[in-house]
């Protein structure tokens, strides 16, 4: 059977191959727990995640179900980063959540951008553009849960604002390859309003936003301490430590106009 090598992200690229309906892929620790939280999702109405058809005998590799459908990858398609587009990755996420059963606190889930406070729901925490599969423009589809972790619902949301808002300043934006012309403030209120986002949950989402991404770039520094190339190419294309720096000021300074924009 043909082999196809899938554009996977920074840890996994050139690792992830399709095999007809079958992606063999690198498998996180929590392997077992996320393959049993798959079919769980999928016995509660939920068809947005791949579905667990095995691991290898070492456990060093999981098969998952081939999930059809359109990636956006940089530089972002136009129709990838529309208002409905963006609509329907929040109406996504909120099926996921929704979805959920209880999640087993004591699995080995990843640390890495999980939720400092912990929570009942199994967030995903890695929405990027590249982890959604669209469908004649709509988000079907999530895919790469190997960031998955408990948290709260809204933890996912700041998350998932930080991709796809995206709250960037323009610099770091540009550097991502997004559309110049996103208004940050206007999509965020945008995937608030899909999600059916709380007022509290509102209200707190600014300043969620601003720690993880302090989490993020604590993320990086630990791939750069171990040398990691691919995240250290990608670190110094977008700028290094003084992108990270620039990127924080702006959301400081910035905070209470996505504040008012959440509250209109």
């Amino acid at each position: 059977m043909t082999e196809e090598v899938l554009a996977g992200g920074l840890a996994n690229a050139g690792a992830v191959v399709r095999r007809g309906d079958v992606v063999d892929r690198p498998a996180p620790a929590p392997a077992a727990a996320l393959h049993a939280h798959f079919r769980a999702l999928r016995e509660r109405g939920f068809d947005g995640a791949p579905t667990p058809l095995g691991r290898s005998a070492d456990g060093s590799r999981e098969q998952l179900s081939y999930v059809p459908g359109d990636v956006p990858l940089p530089p972002f398609p136009a129709w990838s980063m529309t208002d409905e587009a963006l609509r329907s990755v929040g109406r996504l996420l909120r099926r996921l959540h929704d979805a959920a059963p209880d999640v087993p606190q004591d699995a080995d889930w990843s640390r890495e951008f999980a939720d400092p406070e912990g929570g009942p729901v199994l967030c995903h925490n890695d929405v990027c553009p590249e982890n959604v599969v669209f469908r004649a423009g709509r988000a079907a589809a999530l895919i790469d849960f190997d960031m998955a972790a408990p948290g709260r619902p809204v933890w996912d949301v700041a998350i998932t604002a930080r991709y796809w808002a995206p709250m960037l300043d323009p610099a770091s934006a540009a550097a991502r390859r997004f559309p110049p012309d996103l208004d940050p403030a206007h999509r965020l209120k945008v995937l608030a309003d899909a999600y059916d986002l709380s007022p509290a949950d509102r209200a707190a989402l600014p300043a969620l936003v601003e720690q993880a991404t302090q989490g993020a770039r604590a993320f990086v520094a630990r791939r750069l301490a171990e040398h990691a190339p691919a995240f250290t190419k990608a670190h110094e294309a977008r700028g290094g430590w003084p992108s990270w720096d620039r990127l924080q000021t702006w959301l400081a300074e910035r905070r209470g106009e996505f504040e008012a924009a959440l509250r209109r």
